[in-house]
């Protein structure tokens, strides 16, 4: 029996997986998650052989949750399983550890083989992504962009990288010899000139470009 923790932040897409994973006499759907960090909890209670992940979901998104499983758990089979195809998507999820990378107009039987092949030593992927791949090696990788970065101060790039390590404002205060004020200005100017909404998209852009890095 293979045992699958499903992770998206769309409760009815882990619902429809449960109903078509469930169905398969080898297969069993032993917990769901919404966010990274709920999937690293929901990992650590029932250790699954696959985690089918998606990408974009809010407080830990699937690169970085990825990440962190591979981490702490080596053997874990981890499948992307997403609707984003962008180039940063799939080079960023497959150097975090993913195993495949799968987009959600794949069929049901299609998913069921998938996660059969990567439990097998396997890398299942989808055609458009495996297109990319061979232009990846033929042409390099994609340039990625970090030009959104280079607004930011000195300063602020090293509270940037203490705040996507997971520090608090009081604890990047004090790595820093900072009042904590003046690091929450700081952190609002990062946010602003980086354009995102709140620190965990800050993490993740920090984690894309290099900021902070799992050594």
């Amino acid at each position: 029996m293979i045992r699958i923790v499903l992770v998206d932040d769309q409760p009815i897409v882990c619902e429809g997986l449960r109903v078509i994973l469930d169905a398969r006499p080898n297969m069993e759907v032993v917990g769901v998650a919404h966010d990274g960090i709920q999937a690293l909890n929901v990992i650590e209670e029932v250790t699954p052989d696959v985690v089918l992940m998606d990408l974009k979901m809010p407080v830990m998104n699937g690169v970085q949750a990825t990440r962190a499983i591979r981490e702490k758990f080596p053997d874990m089979v981890v499948v992307i399983l997403t609707t984003y195809d962008e180039d940063e998507w799939v080079v960023d999820a497959i150097r975090a550890g993913a195993k495949g990378y799968l987009l959600k107009d794949t069929d049901g039987d299609d998913i069921a083989a998938a996660i059969e092949g990567a439990i097998a030593g396997r890398t299942p992927v989808a055609p458009q992504i495996a297109e990319k791949l061979f232009t990846f090696i033929q042409y390099g990788l994609p340039q990625q962009d970090s030009t959104i970065t280079d607004s930011l101060t000195d300063r602020e790039r090293d509270v940037l990288r203490l705040l996507a390590s997971g520090l608090t404002n009081a604890a990047i205060a004090d790595r820093l010899h900072l009042a904590e004020g003046t690091v929450r200005n700081h952190v609002t100017s990062i946010l602003a000139k980086l354009g995102v909404d709140d620190r965990a998209q800050a993490t993740a852009l920090a984690w894309r470009y290099g900021f902070v890095t799992s050594e």
